[in-house]
């Protein structure tokens, strides 16, 4: 994390008084499901962050990630991306970048990620999905924006054990302010 990034974390979190204890919390929400979309949603209603406790994802336009490299190997060659800030009420709780593989989802499943502002977390939700960090960063990482508390890299993998999606989820302050 660059010190520019840095500071504006350090500045964000001695703004709201936010301690280490609320970052842990967070932290073991996040561990304890295996959609990040679900504990969002989880964590939205139980820190009153909005009523109804409903997970939004609106489209980032113009600010794309690189293609990381291998993703074909790792996905298949029709691969989609999704890149969405997770919003509970009016606070942006994370924002997401998600490579997915097209065809491992319903048609239907294609069309409402295309067409709606519902999660990933939850159109996939009936296929069962795993997940396993990959790697985990306070503050953030070079896909992440300032002001990021928490990133992670994680693949979300089918039962039969085939990669679904990877993602890069980017935590934002909004998380431990209540």
């Amino acid at each position: 994390m660059g010190s520019r990034s840095a500071l504006a974390a350090l500045a964000l979190l001695l703004q709201c008084g936010c301690s280490g204890a609320s970052n842990a919390r967070f932290e073991r929400a996040l561990a304890a499901n295996p959609s990040a979309t679900a504990a969002l949603q989880d964590w939205c209603a139980a820190r009153h962050i909005a009523a109804p406790a409903r997970i939004a994802a609106a489209p980032v336009k113009g600010a794309d990630a690189l293609r990381p490299d291998g993703l074909a190997a790792l996905l298949g060659n029709e691969v989609g991306y999704r890149h969405v800030r997770l919003s509970c009420g009016n606070s942006v709780l994370s924002e997401a970048h998600n490579w997915y593989a097209k065809n491992l989802l319903t048609g239907e499943m294609n069309r409402t990620l295309d067409t709606t502002d519902t999660p990933f977390g939850k159109v996939a939700a009936p296929l069962g999905f795993t997940r396993s960090r990959l790697s985990e960063q306070r503050g953030a990482s070079a896909q992440c924006p300032a002001g990021t508390i928490l990133s992670h890299r994680a693949l979300l993998r089918l039962p039969d054990g085939r990669p679904l999606a990877l993602v890069v989820e980017c935590y934002t302050p909004a998380n431990i302010l209540k």
